[in-house]
Order: structure tokens, then C-alpha cells, then sequence
């Protein structure tokens, strides 16, 4: 996963890691705590992948560090979440108006 970011702009991810992002916050308005078990399940996708995924996003500043095995989000990967599932919801939204 990269992590684009120059000096004046927004932070931006490529659209895997968005995903992961916004599933994380999906499963955080179900549940109060949310594990990378529970994101494997809630993605389909393997323990592996969702470990190699974690680990980036907490290096890029995006999930906080020291938090065990639950994720936490980090100021900046909260607001970039929200950005990501307004986006989501806006185009989902659009297109299944009729």
C-alpha cells in the first residue's frame, strides 16, 4: 500500500487501503471494538492479508500503534474514513435513485 502525501495536501491512499478504512469504521458503528479477525470475516479476505494491511496503515499514521489487537483509529485515518464513506455513500446513493 502507498501513501501519496506532499507538503499542503491532503493525505490519500491508494483504494485498497481505503477499503480497509472504511470497513473498519463500518464494523466500528456495529460494535465497539473491532479486531482484524473481525475485518477478515466482515472483507473475506485472509488473516495474512489483513495483517500486512494493518501493519502499513498504522505505519502510515492511520490506526494507532499500541492499541493490541483492537484497531484504533488515529485522528487523521478517523476523518480520512469518514471522507471515504461519505464518498461511498454519496455515489451509492446516486445511483440507486430512480
Amino acid at each position: 500500500m502507498e501513501h501519496f502525501m506532499k507538503k499542503g495536501e491532503p493525505t490519500r491512499l491508494h483504494a485498497s487501503g481505503e477499503d480497509y478504512l472504511e470497513a473498519i469504521l463500518i464494523l466500528k458503528q456495529k460494535e465497539k471494538t473491532v479486531r482484524p479477525i473481525d475485518l477478515a470475516r466482515y472483507m473475506d479476505y485472509s488473516r495474512p492479508s489483513i495483517s500486512r494491511a494493518v501493519a502499513a496503515l498504522r505505519a502510515e499514521g492511520f490506526l494507532c500503534p499500541d492499541t493490541g489487537s483492537d484497531l484504533e483509529f488515529t485522528e487523521e485515518g478517523l476523518k480520512l474514513a469518514q471522507k471515504v464513506y461519505e464518498r461511498h455513500r454519496f455515489f451509492t446513493d446516486r445511483l440507486t435513485a430512480a
